[in-house]
């Protein structure tokens, strides 16, 4: 009899208690009154290398002194491709009506099921999606973060916005994997040579982040220190890629989603052979007395340079550089440069393929200083230089041609495209074609040079004006010998072609 009562007692209780707060005057409407939750992005650490799912929770709290009415929650992106989810015990990717009583809470379940080995437009490196939950007009938000595809991923989830620092005393660290690398941070190597093999695909994982070191920035960042270096020793049959994580078609072009490359100050031995960098926000950056060689390269896709030498030492060969937002390549505060058979092209913006100084300006204070040590040597040879502005060469030189060793510029046998640079700075670079570009073509938009520069197909057109332009590079004036092209093709013995492509 007494179970009995106890029974009734507690449903009577729990029956009032449902209608107690089932009038819409009992819940908090104030537009001020917001949930809050246990977290801001609910991560799976689970990498899948067969199909399979995981699950993970967050709570939901209202802390307020009146239950409170989640008018809608719903998962805002993929609905139910690859997470699906429960809230307070009701399954569903799109839920109403939602309670949570006075000082109270509740759970949300997520399921996330991916199968690896589906195509990257379904099932890509990081699959995000979000949350949002609608109460009293207010839209919040839990993003929803997992790991699809079966690959490295270096070096884990919780590097967002966090230095790591790679080291291994001054030995090698090899990546080799058939399997794909996805970089999830910075990573910071030290003490340490990071050697990539060829035919290795690695992908960066971009996004607003903030730490100390940084501040706030975009995501994704390979940096050698002044002890670390970096080798990716691509080949002709197998090039080494590094681009962004986001492989849908519509991202194939963008610029910016990640940071880019930095070699530290001193940082030396330094190499890119065969590689692709694209669609960060720059390329490659060596920073004071860093060095760096790049051969049979490209940098592409970028929210800002390709490639950026600041007083550093760089030796570039059969490289492409092009659909770069600013200078394609960009020369600061001096430095000693050679580039041989390369190809800069800057079309649709308002840039160059080439800017160099011999000093640099600070914003903060607004300062422009230079160092008598600081010289900029800088030497092109059989390169081509080109794009849709007048102008595609830009020289800043702070002594204003007084001091010549402080800006020691040559070009021999190559096609650019200058015009106000011949009258501008009361006539400084009136001998342009006489001094400093010697056996060089003058090119303008008439001319015919690339196939298809609106499709960014920077092959030799039949007729183009770099064909027989340049001169071979081989002993004694060089001190090596470039006798094949950016895609391994053999070069003319005699006449080979300007730029980093041989027309066949």
């Amino acid at each position: 009899m007494k179970k009995s009562f106890l029974i009734i007692s507690a449903a009577a209780a729990l029956l009032l208690s449902v209608f107690a707060c089932d009038k819409d005057e009992d819940y908090i409407t104030d537009s001020d009154a917001k949930l809050e939750f246990s977290l801001d992005t609910l991560r799976f650490d689970t990498v899948f290398t067969q199909l399979g799912s995981a699950t993970r929770s967050f709570k939901v709290y209202n802390r307020h002194d009146q239950p409170i009415l989640i008018s809608r929650a719903r998962i805002v992106g993929n609905t139910g491709v690859n997470f699906s989810m429960n809230v307070d015990g009701i399954p569903g990717d799109e839920l109403s009506d939602i309670e949570i009583w006075a000082n109270d809470s509740i759970y949300v379940f997520v399921e996330v099921t991916i199968d690896p080995n589906q195509p990257l437009s379904v099932s890509p490196f990081v699959i995000e999606d979000k949350i949002e939950f609608e109460t009293n007009g207010n839209l919040q938000q839990v993003n929803l973060e997992a790991w699809g595809q079966n690959a490295n991923y270096f070096p884990s989830r919780f590097n967002k916005g966090v230095p790591v620092i790679l080291s291994c005393d001054n030995g090698t660290i090899r990546w080799d994997d058939p399997k794909p690398y996805v970089i999830y941070g910075e990573i910071l190597i030290d003490s340490c040579a990071l050697e990539v093999a060829a035919g290795t695909k690695i992908y960066v994982h971009g996004g607003i982040a903030r730490n100390d070191v940084f501040g706030v920035f975009n995501d994704g960042i390979l940096y050698a220190l002044s002890k670390g270096k970096i080798r990716m020793l691509g080949t002709a049959e197998n090039p080494i890629v590094v681009q962004g994580d986001r492989l849908e078609e519509a991202f194939q072009d963008e610029v910016g989603q990640w940071y880019g490359i930095i070699l530290g100050k001193g940082s030396k031995g330094n190499i890119f052979e065969y590689t692709t960098i694209k669609n960060c926000s720059f390329g490659v950056y060596a920073d004071s007395t860093a060095e760096v060689r790049l051969s049979n390269s490209q940098i592409y896709n970028t929210a800002g340079n390709g490639l950026i030498g600041f007083h550093s030492t760089i030796e570039a060969d059969n490289c492409l550089f092009y659909n770069n937002n600013a200078n394609a390549i960009q020369l600061l505060n001096g430095g000693d440069y050679r580039f041989i058979y390369c190809t800069a092209a800057s079309y649709g913006v308002d840039a160059g393929a080439i800017g160099m100084s011999n000093f640099y300006c600070y914003d903060d204070p607004l300062v422009c200083a230079y160092r008598n040590d600081y010289r900029l040597n800088a030497a092109f040879y059989n390169c081509i230089f080109f794009g849709s502005r007048r102008d595609q060469i830009q020289f800043s030189d702070i002594t204003g041609r007084q001091t010549p060793a402080m800006f020691n510029v040559a070009f021999e046998n190559c096609v650019v495209r200058v015009d106000d640079l011949l009258d501008q700075q009361n006539d400084l670079y009136a001998d342009f074609f006489d001094n400093i570009c010697l056996n060089c073509f003058n090119g303008d938009r008439e001319d015919l040079l690339f196939k298809d520069a609106n499709e960014d197909d920077y092959h030799l057109d039949s007729l183009s004006v770099a064909i027989g332009k340049a001169q071979p590079v081989r002993p004694p004036k060089f001190n090596k010998t470039i006798a094949i092209d950016l895609e391994n093709n053999a070069r003319d013995n005699d006449l080979p072609d300007a730029g980093c492509f041989e027309r066949q």
